[in-house]
């Protein structure tokens, strides 16, 4: 019976066939990747990733002018930390970064949100847990799991704001601005609670710059500068980490203190510097690779150098202003005129301690401090600007007037 005949083996051109159709498959996949990074290339804002690079760049240098000074300091008799340690340290969290701000950076806008609110979930949650199994530095608990979750927060806060602000496109009626401060309170009770004065005032500051963007009647503008006024006065009463840190600013602090020591360092230099690695007064500077490297850059390299890095910053802060001119998209926006509040805001309080004119706050200096949770999670925020910001430069776009919410 033909039923009950041997089974034939597969003709002999079937093998071929079958390597030829997966190696097709193979090229018609690595076709695919090719094209999808011709698109990312062509949509990305370069002329800003440019500006992050050579602010990376900047902050490598500084690194290794600082290093050798931290690590003398941090150096004990069971461990001798080498001259360049933090220098080698920082180039290892500047590649995990860079790997992190390139896939990020791959991700469609809605793809990017929707992980940005993810990573902002997780991060509170992990905020929850810092003061019931955190480790505890420097007489504050920040760290949990061997990350900062307060720095991976910063990213993901700045879009899920965002998003809940974009909600009032949809729905003129819905009161996005008293719902956008919920996560801002949970943020601050939690952050309070490490403490940490100086990351709530970052965060509400983006907040705040966010509401206002979205459409704050200018009659509300005074009540909330109020408010904050107010805040900031029950938090110099009631909360002895804010207190300490605003009575050194007011008072100038003592000689030789770490604010002061830093500002001694900046001028030291002078305009054009003493050159890498013979400056003497970082010596004395605790922590001069991360809050206070502004000031061994002062030292080492000259206040002209100082300069240089205020109008890289200044420049970024521009390109994506300029970016969003004739963007029609409010979560864009306003996602990205946060995440560059955030990057701009860090900057420019850290310069401003080291210049002793903002209390001590205890904030890096965005990509260039050295850091391992902040130097990933700076340059993930960076990822996300990056493909929030991506579009096709080949589309006719129309001009988006924040001022017609305020009318509808």
């Amino acid at each position: 019976m033909a039923s009950g005949g041997p089974v034939l083996p597969p003709a002999s051109g079937t093998a071929p066939a079958a390597t030829a159709a997966s190696a097709s498959a193979m090229q018609r996949f690595r076709r695919t990747r090719r094209s999808e990074l011709v698109i990312w290339w062509r949509e990305i804002d370069r002329v800003l990733l440019g500006l992050i690079l050579v602010l990376m760049i900047v902050g490598a240098i500084a690194v290794a002018a600082a290093s050798p000074a931290s690590a003398h300091r941090l150096s004990t008799h069971q461990k001798a930390l080498g001259d360049l340690y933090f220098f080698w340290r920082q180039l290892e969290m500047q590649g995990l970064g860079l790997l992190g701000m390139f896939a990020v950076s791959l991700l469609p806008k809605d793809t990017a949100r929707r992980a940005a609110i993810m990573l902002a979930g997780v991060m509170v949650v992990a905020l929850i847990l810092v003061p019931i199994m955190g480790t505890e530095v420097k007489g504050a608990k920040r760290w949990v799991l061997g990350i900062q979750p307060s720095e991976f927060l910063k990213p993901g806060f700045a879009i899920a704001v965002a998003w809940i602000l974009s909600w009032k496109v949809r729905d003129p009626h819905m009161p996005v601005i008293r719902l956008s401060m919920v996560p801002m309170l949970v943020v601050a009770v939690l952050l309070m609670a490490q403490p940490d004065f100086g990351s709530t005032v970052l965060f509400a500051g983006v907040w705040f710059v966010l509401v206002l963007l979205s459409g704050l009647p200018l009659a509300r503008v005074g009540w909330a500068m109020g408010g904050a006024i107010v805040a900031v006065i029950l938090a110099y009463l009631f909360y002895p980490n804010a207190t300490h840190r605003i009575d050194n600013f007011l008072s100038g602090g003592a000689e030789f203190d770490q604010v002061d020591l830093a500002m001694r360092t900046l001028v030291a230099g002078g305009w054009s510097g003493t050159g890498l690695w013979l400056g003497a007064r970082k010596n004395a500077l605790p922590e001069a690779h991360t809050d206070y490297i502004f000031s061994v850059i002062g030292e080492e390299f000259g206040l002209i150098s100082c300069a240089i890095v205020v109008i890289l910053y200044c420049a970024i802060v521009l390109r994506v202003l300029l970016r969003l001119v004739d963007e029609e998209d409010l979560f864009t926006v306003l996602a990205a005129t946060g995440l560059t509040a955030q990057l701009a805001g860090q900057a420019f309080i850290n310069i401003l301690v080291n210049l002793q004119l903002f209390p001590s706050k205890g904030m890096t200096l965005p990509l260039i401090s050295y850091g391992g949770s902040s130097t990933i999670a700076l340059l993930l925020g960076v990822g996300f600007l990056l493909a929030i910001t991506r579009r096709n430069p080949y589309l006719t776009r129309e001009t988006f007037h924040l001022g017609e919410l305020t009318r509808k």
